[in-house]
């Protein structure tokens, strides 16, 4: 067996955003620009709804695109209040973010970054 370990981080959360097609870039902005270092962006579809808001007169695209970044718990606020405020999701039908509190994270650090916080 090589002498290979794993080096697990606590204390992370996920940050989900589901968002109008064409938005995400400007999410992930506000997020990069709050101290978020990266993302995945996803695609997806939709349904639900659409149907309903649009009785209302709110035509809403059922293109999504699902943004996911794992930030400290000490980011998580300030970066969720800058995505939900950059992707206007105090409009109706904009989109949806949620945030979940992460047991294990795993990924290579350097061993630099490992020897600083030691």
């Amino acid at each position: 067996m090589s002498n290979r370990t794993i080096t697990y981080l606590s204390n992370a959360c996920l940050i989900t955003c589901v968002v109008q097609n064409n938005l995400a870039e400007t999410v992930l902005e506000a997020a990069k620009n709050s101290g978020a270092q990266g993302a995945t962006i996803n695609y997806a579809r939709g349904t639900g709804v659409r149907e309903r808001l649009g009785l209302l007169g709110v035509t809403i695209d059922e293109q999504k695109e699902v943004i996911r970044i794992i930030v400290s718990e000490d980011q998580a606020d300030l970066i969720f209040e800058a995505m939900f405020l950059a992707g206007k999701l105090d409009t109706p039908g904009k989109g949806i973010m949620f945030m979940t509190k992460l047991d294990r994270v795993a990924t290579y650090i350097p061993d630099a970054v490992l020897n600083s916080i030691e």
